[in-house]
């Protein structure tokens, strides 16, 4: 009975794993496709999509666009974070739980919704839209994730060395800067990084508010309104290649530090 639960769990994550990964690794084999549709069957390898897009001056502008706005976006929204989650944990503000539940009230919300919303409200600021609207369009939806993660971190453990330092005489924003933000750094690194993970990825604020300087994703969906192309999904295996070194580079930074300092 042990040995068929075993077995069965293991034909359950299997199934599994191919359920996630099969339209990644279908989207990658046939970026290689040597043919100018890329569905089946495969009719030979070819590395000459990839050079294609490489030499596309608007898919690399766009892929350019779309790491400046999701690192200057995250770090502005790990910022903000930071700075609430220290409010909230340390002082006693009124109606805390009403005002946390705001804070966090964006993850919610649809994307579509936060868009239109914002849309609407630069449209009456008469501010133009650009690669900076965008920006704070992606600091709206991930700023409630730079919080919670943050916040959840502040543990009743790092009060004490807190009021030591303001025994020895630190002030207090050297105490949030140069004790509270060193003990939080896993959290941080953390926080900043699955942004720009979700920036990077995210399409429906980056359409709805830019206009001539666009993201990776929109220059994605004009491409595809076109037609099928080899190029799309040559694109497509870049982006996800950008993601996982994004994962990758958070594993190895913030939660192999964090369990070596536990």
């Amino acid at each position: 009975m042990r040995h068929l639960n075993t077995a069965l769990a293991i034909l359950y994550a299997g199934g599994l794993y191919v359920f996630i990964f099969l339209p990644v690794a279908v989207l990658v084999i046939f970026s290689f496709q040597d043919g100018t549709l890329p569905v089946p069957p495969l009719h030979g390898l070819t590395w000459k999509w990839y050079g294609e897009i490489f030499a596309d001056e608007k898919l690399m502008s766009a892929l350019f666009n779309s790491l400046i706005v999701a690192i200057i976006s995250s770090a502005i929204s790990c910022l903000l974070g930071f700075l609430a989650a220290y409010a909230f944990a340390r002082y006693t503000l009124p109606a805390s739980g009403l005002q946390r539940a705001l804070i966090v009230a964006p993850m919610t919300v649809s994307t579509l919704i936060i868009g239109l919303g914002l849309l609407s409200l630069l449209s009456r600021l008469n501010i133009t839209l650009s690669l900076w609207t965008v920006g704070i369009g992606h600091v709206v939806i991930n700023l409630p994730l730079c919080f919670a993660i943050i916040y959840a971190s502040m543990g009743g453990h790092q009060v004490n060395i807190e009021r030591a330092a303001r025994d020895l005489g630190a002030k207090d924003w050297q105490v949030m800067t140069l004790v509270t933000a060193p003990m939080l750094t896993p959290s941080i690194l953390a926080a900043f990084f699955l942004s720009v993970t979700f920036s990077w990825d995210e399409f429906i604020i980056a359409f709805l508010l830019s206009r001539f300087d666009v993201t990776l994703p929109v220059e994605i969906w004009s491409m595809l309104r076109s037609g099928l192309d080899p190029k799309t999904n040559a694109i497509g295996s870049v982006v996800f290649l950008i993601s996982v070194a994004f994962l990758v580079v958070l594993e190895l930074a913030v939660f192999r530090k964090s369990g070596k300092t536990q």
